[in-house]
């Protein structure tokens, strides 16, 4: 299996770094940067050109710590977008879509696994590695200046933050799932398991996210940090975050999460809002880069291994799962908790339809497979509706957001402001 790497990181980050190299093309299409590279990958893969064949033992090794480290990146990003006082206005909303909207999520689309004959403890783990939202995805709506201009900043920040929590806040969802669906597993232990998890990647986030901001405070006291170095602590501080969780056995990707709010939290204390304005305009550019191009290489390689033959095993019904996926796993949710969001219906329907399934998803498909999940239908279902949201998100981000921006400016013109 390790001889099919190189020709695997090879063929796949080439490919990601041809897309990169104009960027300012794709960036002119009416499709996301993921939509693309998902493309691509269907091009090269085995079906159309025939150029990389990934075996799936392979596939599923490289997706699993690809989508850990990229999402870690990705998490760290989501959690320093804003400066940690901008996030109050957000604290509930966030709570609500988290203990709410999510498990929501979870079980709407383990009722829809149903559909494609899954046993119901399937259904559920299906669900359950589905119902976070994609901070990855997300980062294409809400970064960048037409994102600035277009959606408030509310709206913006409360999909943002919602994005990196529910990530590594799916765990314990995920964990109880694969419990009931290995009988070798006690759920008993498994709800341990998955505390001890959440307690201990929230504790170490807060301790190496704070850590870091204090020597980063004292390094730049003494004059020992260069302006470029700056530019890369909070990617270093995701990788250090994750090993340290790694080595403890706790919530990676929580605890980077945690870590990134952390850091904010301390460089905010006594600092005025334009302190740093040039170097958190440089940093956003770095953030918005990793959340764009980093990541392009999971979506060639997803497009490498989609599993045509399994979704053509799951039959018509695969149709109405997707379309219940897009349509009914989120935004009817989010719709009915607008008023203890404090959201309009239109800014409602917006965060309900952006909610999207995609690295997060693919991380915890692997993850149960690696944790004993061997059922072929899991990542075939799964696949399925990673690869429907991302054909839509690629699709309408741009469209949605304008026609959101009309319909604001068309309430404040009569009077009636959109939130």
């Amino acid at each position: 299996m390790t001889s099919q790497l190189p020709v695997v990181y090879a063929a796949v980050g080439l490919t990601a770094l041809a897309l990169a190299l104009v960027s300012r093309s794709v960036r002119r299409l009416p499709l996301s940067e993921p939509l693309v590279a998902l493309l691509l990958g269907v091009l090269i893969g085995p079906h159309v050109l025939g150029w990389l064949d990934v075996p799936e033992p392979v596939a599923h090794t490289v997706l699993l710590e690809g989508t850990r480290l990229l999402l870690a990146a990705s998490v760290m990003a989501a959690a320093l977008r804003f400066r940690a006082r901008a996030l109050e206005d957000v604290v509930k909303a966030t709570a609500v879509l988290l203990v709410v909207a999510m498990p929501a999520a979870a079980l709407i689309t383990g009722a829809l696994g149903l559909l494609l004959g899954l046993p119901p403890a399937l259904a559920l783990l299906l669900g359950c590695c589905l119902s976070p939202t994609d901070p990855v995805l997300a980062a294409s709506v809400v970064t960048g200046e037409p994102a600035r201009r277009d959606l408030p900043g509310r709206l913006r920040r409360l999909l943002t933050t919602e994005s990196g929590a529910n990530d590594g806040l799916a765990l314990p969802l995920v964990g109880v799932a694969i419990a009931c669906v290995l009988p070798t597993q006690a759920a008993g232990g498994a709800t341990q398991r998955v505390l001890v998890d959440v307690l201990g990647g929230v504790a170490t986030g807060l301790v190496t996210g704070a850590v870091t901001a204090g020597a980063l405070r004292a390094a730049r006291r003494r004059g020992d940090l260069e302006p470029g170095p700056a530019l890369v602590v909070t990617l270093l501080l995701a990788l250090a975050t994750l090993g340290v969780a790694r080595v403890l056995d706790v919530a990676g990707v929580l605890a980077v999460f945690v870590a990134g709010l952390a850091y904010g939290a301390v460089l905010d204390v006594g600092r005025h809002a334009d302190d740093d304005q040039p170097e958190r305009s440089a940093q956003d550019e770095v953030d918005e880069a990793v959340n764009r191009y980093a990541v392009l290489p999971v979506f060639v390689l997803l497009g490498v291994v989609l599993p045509w033959r399994e979704w053509l095993a799951l039959g018509p019904p695969a149709l109405l799962f997707a379309a219940g996926v897009l349509l009914v796993r989120r935004p009817p949710v989010v719709l009915a908790l607008r008023r203890p969001l404090g959201l309009s219906v239109g800014a409602a329907a917006l965060a309900g339809w952006f909610g999207p399934t995609g690295v997060s998803a693919l991380f915890y498909l692997a993850h149960s497979e690696h944790e004993g999940v061997t059922d072929p239908r899991l990542f075939a279902a799964g696949t399925l509706a990673v690869t429907a949201s991302v054909i839509a998100a690629g699709v309408s981000a741009v469209p949605a957001r304008s026609a959101y921006a009309r319909r604001a400016s068309t309430g404040h013109a009569a009077g009636r402001g959109e939130p």
